[in-house]
């Protein structure tokens, strides 16, 4: 598919909602009652986890106060596939509710995946991880760019990113993430470490109930820690550097010697004359 035709697709899809919600709740021409048990799932829904206690939440209020906001279904020959409204529907299941007001919509088949997608990407509380796999998907379903997904969802390109990177941590911080155990935040510090550091702040973080500032602090830590580990192994694998210590203070140069790096103090050019005679006696 066109990168340029997928924007117009996911377009159009829009159209068809917003005029789905607006107009047809106005006119109630498209807004029929069906029987919960006779609607699908899409089957490209990425979202992969319902929090409960919102579910009930929800549940709740659709009792008490009915359900406000139809769902959105695609009608096929001998069923009706949801598009938009999981969560409602869902919590009318729960409420024990076997009708649900809905809205028909005509779309094509082949445009259900990019409307799944898209229609979970603009919730605020799909879960970090099942957002990473749908821009995961959008882009290599439709070979477009990161720059190209975010126009059509009006998200920058380093928020994309940068969500799409939490998809390189491990399993089990992935699951900490869709849990809720961990937040979004958390996981950010813990892309790029090495899975060992990871697993280690991982289980600090679980163990510690650490924040987010004591999380960064840690891996900062972590990190110097590493670095200096590094240097000292480096230190210790180099010869020559005692007798090229007792060279320059036999010869009274103003020096010293730190990490590998030799830094000599010169007065004069008569100083620079004597260390090359030092040097290559």
């Amino acid at each position: 598919m066109a990168k340029m035709a997928l924007g117009r697709g996911i377009s159009a899809i829009f159209d068809d909602i917003e005029s789905a919600y607006k107009e047809d709740l106005k006119s109630e021409e498209n807004v029929v009652s069906l029987n919960i048990d006779e609607i699908k799932p899409n089957p490209y829904q990425p979202r992969k986890t319902f929090d409960e206690k919102g579910l009930e939440e929800l549940s709740e209020s659709i009792k008490k106060y009915g359900l406000i906001q139809p769902i959105v279904v695609l009608q096929k020959k001998d069923s009706f596939v949801l598009i938009a409204g999981e969560r409602r529907l869902r919590a009318s299941k729960l409420a024990g509710f076997t009708q649900i007001k809905s809205i028909l919509v005509d779309l094509e088949q082949g445009k259900l995946r990019e409307l799944a997608l898209i229609e979970n990407i603009q919730r605020q509380d799909l879960n970090p991880i099942d957002l990473a796999n749908s821009y995961k998907e959008l882009l290599q379903t439709h070979n477009i760019t990161q720059e190209d997904l975010s126009l059509i969802i009006h998200k920058s390109r380093a928020q994309i990113s940068n969500t799409m990177r939490l998809l390189t941590l491990s399993e089990k911080t992935q699951k900490s993430v869709v849990d809720g155990h961990i937040s979004q935040g958390h996981a950010k510090i813990l892309v790029g470490l090495d899975q060992t550091a990871e697993s280690t702040v991982l289980n600090s973080i679980l163990g510690q109930k650490l924040n987010v500032r004591q999380t960064e602090d840690l891996v900062k830590s972590l990190k110097n820690s590493i670095a200096n580990r590094t240097t000292a192994k480096k230190i210790d694998k180099i010869d020559g550097l005692d007798e090229l210590n007792n060279i320059l203070k036999n010869s009274n140069f103003s020096h010293k010697i730190k990490n590998n790096t030799l830094t000599i103090n010169f007065n004069s050019k008569d100083e620079v004359l004597e260390l090359l005679r030092c040097l290559n006696s």
